[in-house]
């Protein structure tokens, strides 16, 4: 049975990317071995989108107040692009450390219910 996901990041710099969801998304975490962290996550859910092609995979972060979150982040000394309304949610990016961006949005679209085991 399925018990969870695992969302992997691949970065240039993963000790800046670490430190970044450790330290400024304040994401509780595990030391597997050696500095190598994993992250716990809130809740998540998957949706499968239509493509051309197999193999793409994206990651975003949710949160209940994008306006707040913007304002946390610039407290915080990270940028944030301004904040797109997409319709299905209100959508910003951050970059880490490394350079990846990650899309934080707040959600409008309906949200399933939490799965628990």
């Amino acid at each position: 049975m399925i018990i969870g996901a695992h969302a992997i990041l691949y970065s240039t710099d993963p000790v800046a990317d670490r430190a970044f969801l450790r330290d400024v998304l304040k994401f509780p975490h595990v030391d597997a071995r050696g500095g190598y962290l994993i992250f716990g996550l809130p809740q998540a859910e998957a949706a499968v989108h239509e493509s051309k092609t197999n193999g793409k995979h994206e990651l975003y972060l949710m949160c209940d107040d994008v306006d707040a979150f913007v304002a946390e982040m610039k407290q915080q000394g990270v940028a944030c692009t301004p904040v797109q309304d997409q319709g299905w949610g209100l959508l910003t990016e951050l970059a880490l450390p490394a350079g990846g961006k990650l899309g934080v949005y707040q959600p409008r679209h309906p949200r399933p219910h939490v799965v628990r085991h």
